[in-house]
């Protein structure tokens, strides 16, 4: 079966015909860098770095190209440095180390490149130059905008018509623009704001025009694919393709525009405003990051998802049935297969919960498993898909000491003294002991597993 992706620019599902298999180019939105990142923003994080290990696995680590960009020149930058106290690149530098950390928490690889926008502006510059040149966009009042109206089928990405895009767009009508819908490329600053020369004077650019420029730089004037969450089909990709189309003759940014729907937080939409935001930093002090993301993957990535902490349990649980299969097998060596049971399921527009029930029939196959053959075989097999979703790469003992940070109670050393302390009355038949020290872990939380030479415990 060959890959299958979901179009978001024809609205259905087609086979992923890469443009040169030798250099699959992927570009995704990243973050922009002012503050911790919350769960919502995670979910293209995963989603699509669940695309880059797929893509890897199909045409090989070394011919797929993954860029995902750092905004580090914004309004909300400069506005979140003022309330601070601190520089712009002090808060950037800061915000974006802290966002790394996070999602390689998450058990995220790192992309191919990290683009900064403020390392590409003169890129920037020639584009805007390209479009005022070629009668796409125009200068105003210190600023340059594009003129929509000199695209004409500006609005069909989006399916939304001129009239519905003017009648709803958020936007600033100011004297400067010739239409209310024309967007800023570059725009003046203020000697305390960030700017860089240009032809029009010193400033800085556009949302838009950032990603635009990047993209070209790193990846070329059209590449494979394109992701981000839906909030971004309008307008910063319908605008993304405007500006870009327009500057490159006609041709197209790229083949296959991906799109995650939004993450809910009790039924409604996760947003600062309604103070509702949980950030990956806050939950990953209660729960590990593998189980975050085998919650995110629970859903497929274009339904709508609402996030709750039971659900994070649930796919603990998962996770734990999984580690604690792998576990039984102590040292034995997998064998693994040629090709990982997801694969089929992932191939079909990364249909993720198939994908992780899959992971469930390898792991009752690995209990079930009676030979010694049988069991690496099965054991490989479920390395092999855990793998290539992210998970089931840590140590299972490591997985299964996990603990909230902060968390009270007794540690690992302490575990392991009264572990050590029942298998040693166990072995003088002083049962009563035994069972007393089984009662003491058992109301600490910790679940333990009686083997032939040895005791397993795990916190439950």
């Amino acid at each position: 079966m060959s890959l299958v992706l979901h179009d978001t620019r024809t609205r259905r599902k087609a086979p992923f015909q890469p443009l040169d298999p030798s250099n699959v180019r992927m570009y995704v939105c990243g973050p922009t860098v002012y503050d911790y990142a919350h769960i919502g923003n995670a979910r293209p994080v995963i989603v699509f770095d669940l695309l880059f290990r797929l893509l890897r696995a199909r045409y090989g680590a070394e011919a797929v190209t993954y860029a995902r960009n750092i905004t580090d020149v914004d309004d909300k930058i400069i506005a979140a440095a003022a309330r601070n106290g601190e520089t712009i690149r002090a808060l950037t530098e800061r915000t974006y180390a802290q966002f790394e950390a996070d999602v390689a928490a998450l058990l995220c690889l790192p992309p191919t490149l990290t683009p900064r926008a403020t390392e590409t502006i003169p890129e920037m510059i020639g584009m805007i130059e390209v479009l005022v040149a070629n009668g796409h966009a125009y200068a105003a009042d210190g600023h340059v905008l594009f003129e929509i109206a000199t695209m004409p089928d500006y609005g069909r990405f989006s399916g939304r018509s001129l009239d519905e895009m003017q009648a709803g767009a958020r936007v600033e009508v100011a004297p400067y623009k010739r239409a209310a819908g024309d967007f800023v490329l570059w725009k003046p600053s203020t000697p305390d704001q960030p700017g860089w020369d240009s032809p029009w004077g010193r400033g800085r650019p556009g949302w838009h025009i950032e990603c635009s420029a990047m993209a070209e730089y790193h990846l070329g004037e059209t590449f494979d694919i394109h992701g981000g969450g839906v909030d971004l089909i309008f307008p910063h990709h319908e605008n993304e393709i405007a500006q870009s189309v327009c500057a490159h003759g006609g041709k197209p940014l790229a083949t296959v525009w991906m799109h995650n729907a939004f993450l809910d937080f009790g039924g409604e939409k996760m947003s600062k405003s309604l103070g509702n935001v949980r950030t990956i930093h806050a939950l990953l002090q209660d729960f590990p990051g593998e189980a975050l993301r085998y919650t995110m993957l629970s859903a497929q990535y274009r339904d709508p998802f609402d996030w709750d902490d039971e659900r994070v349990r649930q796919g603990k649980v998962a996770l734990d049935r999984f580690y604690g299969a792998l576990r039984a097998t102590g040292d034995l060596a997998p064998i693994f297969p040629e090709t990982p049971a997801v694969l089929p399921a992932l191939d079909d527009d990364l249909n993720t919960p198939l994908a992780q029930a899959v992971l469930h029939e390898l792991a009752t196959n690995l209990n079930k498993a009676e030979t010694e053959e049988e069991r690496a075989a099965a054991k490989g097999a479920l390395l092999a898909s855990g793998n290539l979703m992210g998970f089931l790469e840590a140590d299972p003992d490591t997985w299964f000491r996990w603990r909230p940070a902060g968390a009270t109670g007794l540690d690992d050393a302490a575990i392991d003294a009264l572990v050590l302390a029942r298998r040693e009355a166990r072995a003088r038949r002083d049962f009563a002991e035994a069972d007393r020290l089984r009662a003491v872990l058992a109301e600490a939380g910790i679940a333990l597993e009686d083997k032939p030479d040895a005791t397993l415990w795990r916190r439950s």
